[in-house]
């Protein structure tokens, strides 16, 4: 990004704090009109960046006059940041609109707003222009920025509002936030994707990467940290390429370096990292941080090479099992987790028997495995030989079952151990024990005091109970 875009967003940024001063008119009308503060719910469906995305929506909302509410039925206004990687995402999301609909109708003031990836469909687009005409505004991941202008112009319109960019070099990330957690926080590092593996829809929704300003994350960062945050979550669709299209290319190893430089920062992750970027020069930042989690997320998505090679994922099945030797040589402590899809068209079972022997030699601590889903716009959904149901099914069954297994046996290495643990919150089955993350990103509960929250404590592993553990703290 250069100088020209940056003064740009400076502009863009006072333009929109405008908006905000209006936008805080017709949000104080309605309370007058209400009798009480208007509440607003947002719900997330997706990924870590729109969990952010949701944040920031959240933080302008709460700006102009609005408290959050979680529970749906009690909201004046309700937005859904939706997910379209997979089409029962979409479908949640159609199944909602119904229940908004008679929503509505009992509550005429009620604003209904859809955006995030699945917006930037037009057939999505077409079926809610006819189907759920009470959508009041309908916006995309590329504009997030001009929220508060869009809720101007719904305040000002009768009509549904309808605002789709296709793409933006824009990036204006300096607007009100409302975190989820006091200790803890995403920051956006990059956005878009110029991967463009078969299945997936994100690079024609979410656009082509472009990186944000190293000086403005690691300013966010500060002040974070300066508002009580000991760990931050680096997000980007594709992490390892960050800083590539920069004006001053910077590596994504290089700012974790400067990252791990932030004075009071206990605690860095970031999500995700595609194989064929990640460098060894990330390894060898990674293997000498003492803020850098030890836990690496590696998508494999599949360890047939004909299907990793349909799939357009630039490495073989050899080359992401040398990577993991390389990852484990140097950091014999992390934990190694995985996206895996079954059933991509012309897959068969002895290809997912490929899969289940890189799940056997790489041990994973955890998989997030799917069925696939077909996504129109994208490379696999024209491809001929989509695999039947029931073939999928069978393969899914059997790979499920060694993850878990070889989950719980990697779970269970770190019985009678003591480790630090971010504590995050209290428990939900037992108010009487505190739930805490370890570096390898697997929970803990144990007895203590919600005081303790978003402090780091050494905590000693008792009992694995398959994928979290109970212990208690050690003084």
């Amino acid at each position: 990004m250069g100088q020209y875009a940056s003064k740009n967003d400076e502009q863009e940024l006072a333009q929109q704090q405008e908006y905000m001063k209006k936008a805080a008119f017709y949000v104080d009308g309605l309370r007058q009109q209400l009798g009480r503060q208007p509440l607003c719910c947002v719900t997330t469906f997706g990924c870590q960046m729109n969990a952010r995305d949701s944040e920031k929506l959240l933080g302008i909302l709460t700006q102009i006059g609005y408290a959050a509410t979680e529970v749906e039925a009690e909201a004046d206004f309700v937005i859904y940041n939706t997910c379209t990687v997979r089409d029962n995402a979409n479908q949640r999301v159609y199944g909602r609109l119904g229940f908004l609909n008679s929503m509505k109708r009992n509550k005429p003031h009620l604003k209904v707003a859809l955006c995030g990836c699945m917006m930037q469909e037009q057939t999505v687009i077409d079926k809610i222009r006819k189907s759920y005409r009470f959508v009041d505004l309908i916006f995309g991941t590329h504009n997030i920025f001009k929220f508060a202008q869009l809720l101007v112009t719904m305040f000002e319109n009768q009509e549904m509002i309808v605002d789709i960019w296709q793409e933006t070099d824009q990036i204006v990330e300096e607007l009100p936030v409302s975190r989820k957690y006091s200790y803890k926080s995403g920051i956006n590092i990059m956005f878009g994707c110029n991967n463009f593996c078969s299945y997936c829809i994100v690079p024609y929704v979410r656009g082509r990467e472009r990186s944000r300003d190293p000086k403005e994350i690691l300013q966010e960062i500060e002040r974070l940290v300066a508002d009580g945050v000991v760990e931050v979550m680096l997000l980007g669709q594709n992490v390892n390429s960050y800083g590539k299209n920069l004006d001053t290319p910077i590596t994504f190893a290089q700012l974790l370096q400067e990252v791990e430089q932030i004075e009071g920062l206990k605690r860095i992750r970031f999500m995700t990292s595609h194989p064929k970027d990640l460098s060894d020069e990330l390894i060898d930042v990674m293997k000498h941080s003492k803020k850098i989690c030890r836990h690496l997320h590696l998508p494999v998505q599949a360890g047939s090479d004909r299907i990793l090679q349909a799939m357009n994922r630039r490495y073989t099945k050899a080359q992401y099992l040398a990577l993991v030797d390389k990852i484990r040589t140097a950091m014999p402590d992390i934990a190694l987790t995985t996206d895996i899809i079954v059933g991509f068209p012309g897959e068969t079972l002895s290809d997912v028997e490929e899969t289940i022997d890189v799940v056997r030699k790489v041990q994973y601590d955890n998989a997030f495995t799917f069925i696939y889903s077909k996504r129109t716009g994208t490379p696999a959904a024209a491809m001929e030989n989509q695999v039947p149901e029931a073939v999928v099914r069978e393969g899914f069954d059997k790979l499920l079952k060694v993850v878990q297994d070889t989950a719980k046996e990697r779970a269970a290495l770190l019985q009678g151990r003591v480790m630090e643990a971010l504590v995050e919150e209290v428990n939900e089955q037992d108010a009487s024990l505190m739930t805490g993350r370890l570096s390898n990103n697997m929970l803990v509960h144990f007895p203590a005091s919600k005081s303790l929250i978003g402090q780091l404590v050494p905590v000693f592993l008792d009992r694995c109970h398959g994928f979290y553990y109970t212990g208690y703290i050690v003084e």
